[in-house]
């Protein structure tokens, strides 16, 4: 047998282990599914009056059900849904800018993206005054234009991930500042909505909030996932990725035009959820396996991480918590988690 030729038994070995992730990922990814159409179900059903699945479904289909027309129908099934879409687009928002810069810190709630969006937010309600929709709007821009910032000052010398993390935050101390400052200016009423949206939250969610983000997601996601492979084979590094036939530069600037877009228009919808875009690809490279884009999984764990932690803030205490305020309980730990393992094994995913 020559140098360059593999025996029968390890070709085989190959093929085997490939077939067993690949197996393993469409399990896992459709038991992730499921899990969020078995959660979005219970969201419908739960509440201070409990309605049955024949109920729910009947005010879905448009026939009118007393008390579940109203409750269901303008209430609940608005915040269900703009939990999953929400969820979904931090999380492959997240999972996109950890995969291409092979950093499981790199998430946009570390390097500045959300604060951009945040410090744009507050400044229209306490200076300007706006409006949610005007706010949504400038939140939307704040986002895109601070992402814009950073990559142009990393890019300076070419394109390095490490210099954009640094940067990036950097940015967001500096725009967490100008946060608090402006908060400290503001009057109480406008105080309160300020801090209420900076938490994070599905209270008082509408179809006019989904729509723009559902929008936006039908648009976005697919142009990520079509990018999926290439992601993927920029976790080999910069120099194997071209060799491959990736063609970075536009690869790179599609997927972060891509992400930071969905990122923004997901904080515009719910205010900056914390720590979903960071936490869900992690968590999803680890139940998913080695192989493959994170792309979809991610989105999944997203949408089942905002669905879950919006349940326990509603009915898991004594006092009602927003969404946000349960993801930062549950970020904060495994953010410690990541860093030593960071420190120890490396930095990817």
């Amino acid at each position: 047998m020559s140098t360059g030729t593999l025996s029968p038994v390890t070709v085989q070995a190959v093929v085997t282990g490939r077939r067993r992730r690949s197996r393993r990922r469409v399990l896992v990814t459709g038991a992730l599914a499921v899990g969020v159409v078995l959660v979005f179900a219970a969201s419908l059903m739960i509440g201070q009056t409990f309605y049955g699945p024949d109920e729910v479904i009947r005010v879905i289909l448009g026939e009118t059900v007393p008390g579940a027309s109203f409750t269901v129908g303008e209430l609940r099934l608005p915040r269900a849904v703009l939990a999953v879409v929400a969820g979904f687009a931090f999380g492959i928002a997240g999972v996109t800018f950890q995969t291409m810069l092979r950093n499981p810190l790199a998430s946009p709630d570390i390097i500045g993206i959300t604060a951009g969006a945040s410090a744009s937010a507050v400044f229209g309600i306490v200076i300007l005054s706006l409006n949610d929709t005007a706010v949504s709007v400038l939140a939307v821009a704040g986002g895109l234009l601070t992402a814009l910032a950073i990559y142009l000052l990393s890019n300076k010398g070419g394109f390095a991930g490490t210099r954009l993390i640094l940067i990036g935050i950097g940015v967001a101390a500096m725009l967490d500042a100008v946060i608090t400052y402006v908060l400290s200016k503001a009057p109480a009423y406008d105080l309160q909505a300020a801090v209420r949206w900076l938490t994070g939250s599905l209270n008082g969610a509408t179809w006019s909030a989904v729509l723009p983000l559902a929008i936006a997601s039908a648009v976005l996601v697919p142009a990520l996932l079509l990018r999926g492979r290439d992601l993927d084979t920029m976790r080999l590094g910069d120099d194997a990725a071209a060799a491959l036939g990736v063609r970075l530069q536009g690869s790179r600037v599609l997927a972060i035009v891509a992400a930071v877009a969905l990122l923004a228009f997901a904080t515009a919808a719910t205010g900056p959820i914390a720590f979903v875009a960071f936490m869900a690809g992690p968590i999803a490279a680890r139940i998913v396996g080695p192989g493959g884009s994170l792309l979809l999984p991610s989105g999944l764990v997203g949408a089942l991480l905002v669905q879950l932690a919006d349940l326990l803030g509603q009915f898991a205490f004594d006092s009602r918590y927003p969404v946000g305020v349960v993801t930062g309980v549950l970020g904060a730990p495994f953010l410690i988690y990541l860093l030593i393992r960071t420190n120890r094994a490396g930095g990817s995913l």
